[in-house]
């Protein structure tokens, strides 16, 4: 399914989601907390897929495009209750990345 939200537009979208309950979102603590298993959960994944670590038997392994759709969801979430414009953390990222690490990575011919 082919999306044309931007950062933004999902942003909004989950605070407006967020703000239908009376606390809309978790402490700092918490969310970190949530963030953590999150990545836990990727990781289990990413293990499970192409590392050393294969599934008991019986266990359900969610998948990836899942996990990392969880981790987004939940790292918007954190965004939002700290007032963060992803877009903007995004372009001073982007700046940041294009300057220091222009010629740290070998280039394709």
């Amino acid at each position: 399914m082919k999306s044309n939200k931007t950062l933004n537009d999902i942003q909004a979208e989950i605070d407006e989601w967020a703000n239908q309950f009376t606390k809309p979102y978790f402490e700092p603590l918490s969310r970190m907390a949530a963030i953590t298993e999150e990545v836990g959960e990727l990781a289990r994944v990413i293990n499970t897929m192409y590392g050393d670590k294969k599934s008991k038997d019986g266990e359900i392994i969610k998948d990836l495009e899942e996990e990392i759709g969880d981790l987004l969801f939940t790292l918007v979430c954190m965004a939002n209750a700290e007032k963060i414009d992803l877009m903007v953390a995004y372009e001073r990222k982007m700046a940041k990345v294009l300057k220091r690490d222009n010629n740290r990575f070998e280039r394709k011919l």
